[in-house]
Parts: C-alpha cells; sequence; structure tokens
C-alpha cells in the first residue's frame, strides 16, 4: 500500500491535464512506502500514446533520492483517452526483455483522463510482467 498527502494525487493530476493531449510522466520518492516528493519529468515523446522521461532529468532525480536517503516509490504518468490501467506497452517498459522487473519494488500510478472531470488515478505494480494493483492511501 503507497501513502501520500491528497496533493501528490491533485500534483499528478494537474500535471496530466497540463501536459494533455500528450501523456505526462514523473516520479514520486520517499521512505516505508510514504510519499515524500514529487518530481514531474519531460516527456520526451511528446505523444499521446507514449511517455519517456528525459534521460538528463532522470539522472539528476536518481542523485538527489539517493543522495537524499529515499527510494523510488512510483513512476506515475497519464493515459490521454483511456482507463487508468497498465497498456501492453507500460508493461514492455517496465519490464527488461528476460521477464524481470526494470524498478522491483517501484509502483506505477496510472493517470486516466479519459473523462476530464474526473480523472481516475490508480496504482499497480509491475512484477516480472505480472500487474497487481495496489491501494493508495491518502493521508
Amino acid at each position: 500500500m503507497l501513502e501520500m498527502d491528497k496533493s501528490y494525487i491533485d500534483q499528478m493530476v494537474a500535471h496530466a491535464l497540463e501536459d494533455d493531449p500528450n501523456e505526462c510522466c514523473g516520479m514520486l520518492a520517499g521512505n516505508n512506502s510514504t510519499a515524500t516528493k514529487l518530481y514531474r519529468m519531460t516527456n520526451t515523446a511528446h505523444s499521446p500514446y507514449r511517455y519517456n522521461m528525459d534521460p538528463l532529468e532522470l539522472l539528476q532525480v536518481d542523485r538527489e533520492v539517493e543522495g537524499s536517503g529515499w527510494e523510488l516509490l512510483v513512476i506515475y504518468h497519464s493515459h490521454t483517452h483511456s482507463p487508468a490501467y497498465p497498456s501492453d506497452t507500460d508493461v514492455r517498459m517496465a519490464t527488461w526483455p528476460d521477464g524481470k522487473s526494470i524498478w522491483p519494488g517501484t509502483s506505477y500510478i496510472l493517470v486516466s483522463l479519459a473523462d476530464h472531470d474526473n480523472p481516475a488515478v490508480r496504482a499497480y505494480s509491475i512484477t516480472d510482467g505480472v500487474i497487481t494493483e495496489e491501494e493508495i492511501r491518502v493521508v
């Protein structure tokens, strides 16, 4: 189960709406499954169907997270026209060619803009290609 302040949910939804019609992407870091900081990332794909995180930003976030003694808790992105459920592409992006997880222990949050008036936010683990929904506890 992930724990986070409602402001993080609001920030992810705002990011998704601001980047629409393209997908947004970002990360949350913290300790003990509790989010401490949200990082908005640049989607270098500039696409409504996929995202690629800017590699220099990714390196900077990795250094800050490690230097702060945190861990990467969440990778988030938006789906502009489909449900908040990992696509086949999302699973491939989370998995090495041998089927193992690229970011073991990291959760994936999807923000669906299929209904702009009521964006859906859901969390999943993608472990060795297997999708499991996770609970988000808003504190």
